[in-house]
């Protein structure tokens, strides 16, 4: 759960986003434009976080009065060295913040920080990360929140996020929609059974923007609150090509990932921001869709 430290009418003097050129780090400063408010955006080429001169980079361009939001990441996590690094990324800013104090710290983990569970997961559930990736953002989220002190911290924990120009090209709707856009039929593993909740990468985006405008802290989950088996979505992004390619079918390797269901109540959005709205996965599959139907 989050706790709003201002009111509606307050506006940061300036949001600085670490990672804004990137796939949820650009839909954020979108968003937080059109709020009128004031955005730096900073990509590795202004501040590399691996190098050893990024604590004072990021001392010399912060000001007290600042959000600071950090979004870059090296992901997914693969291995033991892709690890290291991302905490090597996170020190980095934490070293930072506790010489050069900021009003505001978000950061955006995953919700890889969760175990696997048989009902709906919300905010209080335990963390019990699976896989290297969310040990990463388990651990990232320590030592921010190690190092924010009396700033009010805010983590936001998104689920699968779909969109135009996602880098990942992960199984599900942007790896489906690339395959048909390149004339190769899409692929499911078992009968594509398995469900999961999915989460249009603008939502997630406004998500962060309005804890940014709103100096939240706590933890707040990215999610819709609906799940769909990847066999859906497929069919969903065929109709979207209105094409009648068939989808294949693929043997397993290895267990169901998450035994097949991986749920969300999204409860504390609603109380959270009671006007927000998500876009419903028609609705975010056709603006993929007529965004860049050739590529995306």
């Amino acid at each position: 759960m989050i706790t709003h430290m201002k009111n509606d009418s307050w506006v940061p003097s300036r949001v600085v986003i670490l990672g804004g050129s990137g796939f949820v780090g650009c839909a954020v400063a979108e968003w937080l434009i059109k709020q009128t408010v004031e955005v730096l955006s900073i990509s590795s080429k202004e501040v590399d976080l691996l190098k050893h001169d990024a604590k004072q980079k990021l001392i010399d361009l912060l000001y007290p009065s600042d959000t600071l939001i950090l979004v870059s990441a090296i992901a997914p996590v693969k291995n033991a060295e892709m690890l290291e690094q991302n905490i090597r990324m996170a020190r980095a800013v934490s070293d930072a913040i506790q010489s050069r104090p900021v009003n505001h710290l978000l950061y955006v983990s995953s919700d890889a920080v969760y175990g696997d569970f048989d009902r709906p997961i919300n905010e209080q559930t335990y963390t019990g990360p699976g896989s290297l990736h969310g040990v990463m953002h388990l651990a990232r989220e320590l030592i921010l929140s190690e190092a924010a002190k009396e700033t009010p911290f805010g983590i936001v924990r998104p689920t699968l996020v779909y969109g135009p120009n996602d880098p990942h090209n992960g199984y599900g709707p942007n790896m489906f929609r690339r395959r048909l856009a390149s004339d190769q039929p899409i692929f499911l593993f078992g009968k594509g059974e398995e469900k999961r909740d999915h989460i249009y990468v603008d939502d997630v985006g406004e998500i962060i923007g309005r804890m940014s405008v709103r100096c939240s802290k706590g933890i707040l989950n990215a999610v819709t609150g609906n799940v769909l088996s990847f066999h859906d979505i497929a069919n969903l992004v065929v109709s979207n090509f209105q094409t009648d390619m068939d989808i294949d079918y693929r043997p397993r390797s290895g267990p169901m990932p998450h035994n097949g269901y991986r749920a969300f109540d999204a409860a504390a959005i609603t109380k959270a921001f009671p006007d927000f709205s998500f876009t419903d996965i028609f609705e975010g599959l056709r603006k993929c869709y007529e965004m860049d139907p050739a590529i995306n």
